[in-house]
């Protein structure tokens, strides 16, 4: 079977339309970095008692970095054509927002090398994530995690690359 796309080339697809993994090899060695962002949405009672840190489970926020921190590091796991990456640095942070009822999930991903960390900034952020959702479903099962997206991008040919928020 032949891919026949007019003037589009795909890169995780071959010239006879079968997934491959990039070669980077020949890619610049750069600092590159990125950050991500996603939200858990709750009730105000449960977000509450995340706060108070009275979640049965026990403390959601340090359960939840670490769990980031890990998928963030397995993200060429389970994303099948990313490049496993050694990762400098993953930085997860949470922020509270009261008025929303709802929970910012922020991951940061740095290194140095020769393709970019998006992925792994949105896998950390997407774990973490669920795993706050893991940790309060007993609390509120009608939580939802939403509008996980790239925030921020550095390194490689194209330079540096800021979502416009609006």
């Amino acid at each position: 079977m032949t891919l026949s796309t007019p003037n589009l080339q795909l890169s995780h697809v071959d010239q006879h339309g079968k997934a491959h993994m990039v070669d980077v090899t020949e890619k610049q060695q750069t600092v590159r970095q990125a950050t991500a962002e996603g939200y858990l949405s709750l009730s105000a009672d449960s977000l509450q008692q995340v706060q108070n840190n009275q979640v049965i489970k026990g403390d959601v926020f340090s359960v939840a970095r670490i769990a980031g921190i890990q998928g963030a590091k397995n993200c060429a796991n389970l994303i099948p054509l990313c490049h496993p990456l050694l990762l400098t640095k993953i930085h997860i942070d949470f922020e509270i927002d009261n008025e929303n009822s709802q929970i910012r999930v922020l991951c940061l991903c740095k290194l140095t090398g020769n393709t970019g960390v998006e992925m792994e900034a949105l896998t950390g952020v997407t774990i973490a994530a669920l795993t706050l959702f893991d940790m309060c479903k007993a609390l509120d099962p009608s939580m939802t995690i939403h509008t996980v997206r790239v925030l921020t991008k550095q390194g490689g040919k194209t330079g540096p690359w800021t979502r416009a928020i609006t």
